[in-house]
Formats: structure tokens, C-alpha cells, sequence
């Protein structure tokens, strides 16, 4: 059964900074793609970032958290992190590890099939 666990979530003052980590168990997923959603209150789920399992593939992230962040993955501890800097008011949503990808649409929800409980990021201004 696959399980993934972030971790990491947390209440921090607008210009900080955060570090989720997503632990996956029961398969894994060292050659395959896996990634972050978000979903504030009353908005849609939407793509934060997606790294990928062959070489070379340079990471996808979402215009607005380019720059600021960071996707990256330690495949020896089947772990996702991702590290989040200079966050933003309008960064505040429930964070979600995604993993198990069916279609190439990568920031459609609906393309991907493991899904994490999430974890709450609240950035105060």
C-alpha cells in the first residue's frame, strides 16, 4: 500500500521561509515523477512543482512560485522535499505530495494518483 506522509507545515511571517518533506512508502519512486499541489481556502487544488526520475529532466514549477521554490528529492530515503523561500501571504493553502503519474499533464490533478493528506502552510503578513 502506498503511503505518502508530508511533513514540515508550519505558521511563518511573509519574507520566511519553510521546508516540507514528503515520505513515501510501499513502492518506490526513484525513476518516476512526483510533485506538489496546493489548495487554499476556497480555491481551487493547483500545481506547485514536479521533479522528475530520468536524468536530465529540468524540474516544472508553477510562474507563481518560480524563483522562490525549490523541488528536490534524496531517492536513497524515497523522500520530496520542498524548500519554500521568501513565502508570500497569498502562499497560505494545505500543501500536498503527489506521486504515480498516469498522463504527462503534470499539473492536472487529475493526472496524478497518489496523494498525501497534505500539510497546512499559513504565511502571516
Amino acid at each position: 500500500q502506498v503511503q505518502l506522509v508530508e511533513s514540515g507545515g508550519g505558521l511563518v511571517q511573509a519574507g520566511g521561509s519553510l521546508r516540507l518533506s514528503c515520505a513515501a512508502s510501499g513502492r518506490t519512486f526513484s525513476s518516476s515523477p512526483m510533485g506538489w499541489f496546493r489548495q487554499a481556502p476556497g480555491k481551487e487544488r493547483e500545481f506547485v512543482a514536479a521533479v522528475f526520475g530520468w536524468s536530465g529532466g529540468s524540474p516544472l514549477y508553477a510562474d507563481s512560485v518560480k524563483g522562490r521554490f525549490t523541488i528536490t528529492r534524496d531517492n536513497a530515503k524515497n523522500t520530496l522535499y520542498l524548500q519554500m523561500n521568501s513565502l508570500k501571504p497569498e502562499d497560505t493553502a494545505v500543501y500536498y505530495c503527489v506521486a504515480g503519474i498516469k498522463t504527462s499533464d503534470y499539473v492536472s490533478r487529475t493526472a496524478w494518483v497518489y496523494w498525501g493528506q497534505g500539510t497546512q502552510v499559513t504565511v502571516s503578513s
